[in-house]
Parts: C-alpha cells; sequence; structure tokens
C-alpha cells in the first residue's frame, strides 16, 4: 500500500459566507444538526487538544453534551491528563470532522469549569454504570491489571447502591470560543474556509486560503 496514492476529490457542497450565520455558535448548531440529521457517525465526538505545564501538546475524542450561547460543553475527570494541563493553561483547541459531508469544524478558545449545579444535573442524567465508574476509575493513572477497576467499581456499588453523588474530581468545563473555523472540502484541494475571529465583541467572519 501506497499511502502516496490515497486520496479523496471533495465536491459534495460548498461554503460562502453570504449563507453562513452571523454567530459562528449558530452556525455550528446547523452543521452539528445537518451532521445528526445525515446519521453521520458519532456526529458529537471532538477530538480536543491541550498543553501541560511543560509545553507538551496531548489531543484526544470526547463528546459534546452541550452547545448554548456561551459556548461549548464537555465533561471530564478533573484530574485526569487532560484535567491538569487545563488547570495550568486553560487554553484548549477542538476539531470536528464529518467525513460524510467533507466538513470540519476548528474552534480555540479558553476553558472554564462549569458550575456545580450543571455538572450536579449531567451527572445524575447519566446511568447508573457510569456514575459508578467516574468513581472507580483514576483516571490517566498508571494501575497494575484491569482488575483494580473491577474491583474499585464493586466498592463504590457497594457504597451507593441508590444514589451516586458527584465526585468532586469530576464535571463539567465550557468552552468559550474566540476562534471558530468552518471547512468545506472542494474538488482540486480549493477548499472552502470561513473564520470567525473575535474583534471585541463582535464577531469578524473572513475567508481564508484553502
Amino acid at each position: 500500500m501506497n499511502l502516496h496514492d490515497i486520496r479523496e476529490d471533495y465536491s459534495k457542497q460548498e461554503l460562502d459566507s453570504l449563507h453562513c450565520h452571523d454567530n459562528p455558535l449558530e452556525q455550528f448548531k446547523i452543521w452539528l444538526n445537518d451532521a445528526m440529521t445525515a446519521k453521520v457517525n458519532e456526529p458529537t465526538a471532538m477530538n480536543i487538544a491541550t498543553v501541560d505545564a511543560n509545553g507538551r501538546p496531548s489531543s484526544r475524542m470526547v463528546l459534546l453534551k452541550e452547545v448554548n450561547d456561551d459556548g461549548f460543553v464537555f465533561f471530564s475527570n478533573y484530574d485526569s491528563r487532560k484535567g491538569q494541563a487545563l488547570a495550568v493553561n486553560p487554553y484548549i483547541s477542538i476539531t470536528f470532522f464529518w467525513a460524510e459531508l467533507e466538513r470540519q469544524v476548528r474552534i480555540e478558545g479558553v476553558v472554564e469549569k462549569l458550575d456545580e449545579r450543571s455538572s450536579d444535573e449531567y451527572f445524575d442524567s447519566r446511568p447508573y454504570t457510569s456514575r459508578i465508574g467516574a468513581w472507580a476509575s483514576e483516571q490517566s493513572q498508571v494501575i497494575a491489571d484491569k482488575s483494580v477497576i473491577v474491583k474499585r467499581a464493586a466498592m463504590f456499588g457497594i457504597k451507593h447502591p441508590l444514589h451516586v453523588p458527584r465526585p468532586p474530581h469530576w464535571g463539567g468545563y465550557l468552552v468559550r470560543a474566540d476562534k471558530v473555523e468552518f471547512w468545506q472540502g472542494r474538488p482540486s484541494r480549493l477548499h472552502d474556509r470561513i473564520r470567525y475571529r473575535l474583534d471585541g465583541d463582535e464577531w469578524v467572519v473572513e475567508r481564508l486560503a484553502p
């Protein structure tokens, strides 16, 4: 297999700033709805990239749980590698890629912890086993083998047979975006790229070279 020969010519749709919403969060909602309507595989899956105290970047896939007027929301263990990185460097980069629609969205911004009430409400809506898992997993820590997690899950299941409170080390993050780019694949690699850039309180819309 020669990786140099693998290529795809995109041609399904095009993107013009004249047809975009003035607010990137509203434009994102339109595209997310398109992805869900098209039954894209894992439409809410996003790659988030963080940088730790030593300047080393890392990225991983998480699920978007909400987009509102303030920004983008996801949940995680605050003590995980991503949580530790965000504690010292609150800047984040997010990428959505919907291959079936030949679309990509890139988001940059600043992260803050979601308020405790919102974190509690979402945690309480999760399945029982997921709530137990949040207690059982010391995320990103080295463990001897899988039995460690199984035993911890059993222990917390006994401790919380009915109501499982939210662990203090687990909760939501809100990403307040200051840059959002919408990418639509086009033929001959002449892709459409429309970027929203926050200037003060106003969004500036710009077309970028592909």
